[in-house]
């Protein structure tokens, strides 16, 4: 495996989750393209990037927008291969998208094996006040769905409450998100660092 010099990352990242959980307007306005009223779901794929600095890494962030609908399945899951994170998003307000939020983990994990760092996004929150009660997902299911499948697939997990339309917490999770896979490709150097012979293992 080769890496970039240790000053400069570049990370695959798939967002995936229901379709209409509000995936594409979580990456437009993290990218500062702004936040748009009408749905046009994802067809396939979308595909964006970006670059920052971070804790002094130059950071190239790949983001590949994943359709939720389950016909596109078969596309998908050439997209997760080779992914640095993952950010899984459910709504809210959408009590299904959450049930479906494990299923969305197995299949990541189908197509990649062990899951790289992972962000949690319960999304829309902006629209929580005006959805029964009983039908809203807690943040306390969140934050326990979230720390489950950490302990339970051993996978650093970032778990934020989001809205698009506030912009609530959205670059704090994208930047923690880095964080983890900055620290988890430190690891991969480590590993992949070759050792220095001993002296007297030189001279045999």
């Amino acid at each position: 495996m080769t890496f970039e010099a240790a000053g400069n990352r570049t990370f695959k990242v798939v967002l995936i989750g229901d379709g209409a959980v509000g995936k594409t307007s979580l990456r437009r306005v993290y990218l500062g393209e702004g936040f748009i009223t009408s749905h046009m779901p994802t067809i396939g794929v979308d595909f964006a990037q970006t670059r920052f600095d971070l804790d002094g890494v130059n950071i190239r962030l790949i983001i590949w927008d994943l359709a939720g609908q389950p016909t596109f399945e078969k596309v998908r899951r050439h997209y997760y291969v080779g992914s640095s994170g993952i950010i899984l998003v459910y709504s809210v307000v959408d009590r299904e998208s959450f049930d479906n939020a494990s299923k969305w983990l197995v299949e990541a994990y189908k197509y990649m094996g062990k899951l790289p760092p992972t962000a949690v996004l319960a999304n829309k929150t902006d629209l929580r006040q005006d959805n029964p009660f009983e039908k809203n997902v807690t943040n306390d299911e969140g934050h326990k769905f979230a720390q489950f499948f950490s302990e339970k697939l051993t996978v650093p997990v970032v778990f934020e409450e989001t809205s698009a339309v506030t912009g609530q917490n959205i670059r704090e999770a994208f930047t923690k998100l880095t964080r983890l896979m900055i620290e988890m490709d430190d690891r991969m150097r480590l590993v992949q660092e070759p050792k220095l012979p001993l002296k007297n293992e030189s001279k045999a």
